[in-house]
């Protein structure tokens, strides 16, 4: 049984356009491009249902890194139509040399003889490639801000491996907070410094983080917290985490005071 064009299958989802009664036919009976119509379809709604959530965060940067190499890809493969139209005209030129075989004259232009045909052809060639690649896209964008679902063919790149994790910390509530406030911190072996915090008590002026020498208790800041619960902090290239292990999450003041305000939120000391 041939199964229907993939990019068929993706105008059908965008509701570019209706299914002929052959096509019909087939995904009555076709279990296969029934499943992948129906996980097409699935990715498409949820790009409608995400367009007017507009107050979600961004989505990670490697998220982002992952749907330009799925455009790259799908940009630099051939689309169906465009390889058979190319296989069809070198057998036609084996069939024309000598003591070459006969072949079966290529099947015309879908959309007809002629310089406009063909142009019409290569305009709908490239809109099936940009909507099987804006489906794509969604489906991306849908994991890193959703996270419920995901939607990969076979011939996709894995996705780009987690960075290792070098040390780590829990993060508990310090001194007067809320003992709701928690978090935690990992040391990346990309040389950043991954912070997750949850429940810290509203404050007039902003969240520093902080790396203390338990000893001596010098410290040094190394950034501040945004209005989102996660952080991704680069830390000295030098930083010696054995010394310096107590992560401090504290509040701070705009009063252009560079040192610690004293007022400790959240601490914990980084093992690994």
């Amino acid at each position: 049984m041939q199964h229907l064009e993939h990019e068929r299958l993706v105008f059908l989802a965008l509701g570019e356009s209706d299914a002929d009664n052959g096509e019909s036919t087939h995904l009555d009976t076709c279990a296969h491009c029934r499943a992948e119509l129906t996980a097409l379809r699935q990715v498409a709604g949820l790009g409608v249902e995400t367009q007017g959530l507009g107050d979600l965060p961004d989505p990670p940067e490697h998220i982002w890194r992952g749907i330009t190499a799925e455009i790259r890809a799908a940009e630099a493969v051939p689309s169906l139509t465009e390889a058979r139209r190319q296989q069809a005209a070198e057998q036609a030129t084996i069939g024309q040399r000598p003591g070459g075989s006969p072949t079966a004259p290529a099947a015309p232009d879908v959309a007809g003889p002629g310089p406009g045909g063909r142009s019409r052809s290569r305009r709908r060639a490239g809109w099936s490639r940009w909507a099987a690649t804006a489906v794509t896209a969604v489906a991306a964008a849908a994991i890193g801000v959703v996270g419920t679902v995901s939607v990969l063919r076979p011939d996709e790149p894995a996705p780009a491996p987690t960075p290792a994790v070098l040390a780590s910390a829990p993060l508990a509530a310090f001194g007067s907070t809320p003992k709701s406030a928690q978090g935690d911190a990992r040391v990346l072996q990309s040389g950043q410094l991954h912070l997750h915090v949850a429940n810290l008590p509203r404050v007039p002026g902003y969240y520093e983080v902080w790396l203390i020498n338990p000893t001596n208790m010098e410290m040094f800041s190394i950034g501040t917290l945004g209005v989102d619960s996660d952080a991704l902090l680069p830390l000295p290239p030098n930083v010696d985490l054995k010394s310096y292990s107590v992560v401090d999450v504290s509040a701070e003041k705009y009063d252009n005071n560079t040192r610690h305000s004293g007022d400790s939120l959240l601490r914990g000391t980084l093992t690994g």
